[in-house]
């Protein structure tokens, strides 16, 4: 597999710019789980740690279990005695436009729906062939739509949302979280560490490796 090669094998020399100072630096060749760093102000310029794109696709599997699992299953039940009301996210995005807060509505469905399945989509769409030494066809525009679509995906204010509505709910009405609320959350951790995982450089050498 060409992801367990690159561990084997150092990084090519490449010239890479500091972020912090524009220092020019000649990175050289890294081995596994090695760092350069800026020889002006010693800022990390480059990582290379072991498997870091296969730990990234294994978190990203587990991201888009948890993601059906918050999206098909009930979020809240709140009630008394037989008057129990289920809801999940989709319906409580349908409720919100019912109400008339379409700009919420949409806000809640591209935040808290579209865009972490979108995120988890490219993860997949990018590294399921290279796991399997091909190419994917538009690499680049999936990465490109991955880097855009990342700074859209706030599971974590919805979820706030949903823990101010439980305290304010808890003393008109028992209020139950689902197993969605707990996916919502694992969903959070999931895609965060999936980020700070993947390294793109690592990544374009891999796909240089396969073509």
């Amino acid at each position: 597999m060409a992801g367990n090669k690159r561990n084997d094998e150092t990084m090519p020399p490449t010239l890479y710019a500091c972020h912090e100072c524009d220092l020019l630096n000649r990175i050289p060749p890294l081995a596994a789980d090695q760092t350069a760093r800026c020889t002006r102000c010693n800022a990390v310029l480059y990582r290379n740690p072991s498997e870091c794109l296969e730990r990234t696709l294994a978190l990203a599997l587990a991201a888009l279990a948890l993601y059906l699992v918050a999206v098909n299953f009930p979020f809240l039940s709140f009630g008394r005695g037989a008057n129990v009301v289920q809801t999940s996210l989709l319906t409580g995005v349908a409720d919100l436009y019912r109400q008339g807060l379409v700009l919420l509505a949409v806000v809640v469905l591209v935040t808290s729906v579209i865009a972490p399945a979108m995120v988890i989509t490219c993860y997949l769409y990018l590294l399921v062939p290279v796991k399997h030494g091909r190419v994917p066809a538009h690499v680049r525009g999936a990465y490109r739509l991955l880097r855009a679509i990342t700074p859209w995906n706030m599971i974590e204010v919805f979820l706030l949302g949903i823990l101010v509505a439980l305290v304010k709910l808890a003393g008109m009405a028992e209020v139950i979280p689902g197993i969605a609320v707990w996916s919502f959350a694992g969903l959070i951790v999931t895609l965060a560490w999936a980020a700070g995982t993947f390294e793109p450089e690592v990544y374009w050498h891999e796909v240089e490796s396969c073509q």
